[in-house]
């Protein structure tokens, strides 16, 4: 996911930021980036905010910016707190998953 310039632009989340009238919340966002023309990539990492609502451009930067972060160690915190591997969860879920059900949810 591209976050700034010399960026694929249909990659890049920022252009549809700056759209954006705030407080905005994570919905508002998502709806932007949409009528924008964004990815549907860049649609659902707004979709996936931890926050419910954003005063600033720079909060929704930090909030994308932390998540890069924990994406690229190949872990997160469930929500009980528990550390947990993530590398390889779309895989384990088809692989692991039981006779008939062979996509990822």
């Amino acid at each position: 996911m591209a976050f700034g310039l010399a960026e694929d632009p249909a990659r890049s989340i920022t252009p549809h930021l700056d759209s954006v009238d705030y407080p905005t919340t994570r919905e508002q966002l998502a709806d932007a980036a949409e009528d924008s023309g964004a990815t549907a990539d860049v649609i659902n990492v707004l979709k996936s905010l931890p926050r419910e609502e954003y005063q600033s451009r720079e909060q929704v930067m930090r909030d994308l910016a932390e998540a890069a972060r924990r994406f690229a160690r190949g872990w997160l915190k469930d929500d009980d707190g528990a550390v947990r591997d993530r590398r390889n969860i779309g895989r384990d879920m088809v692989e692991g998953a039981p006779e008939g059900h062979t996509r990822h949810p």
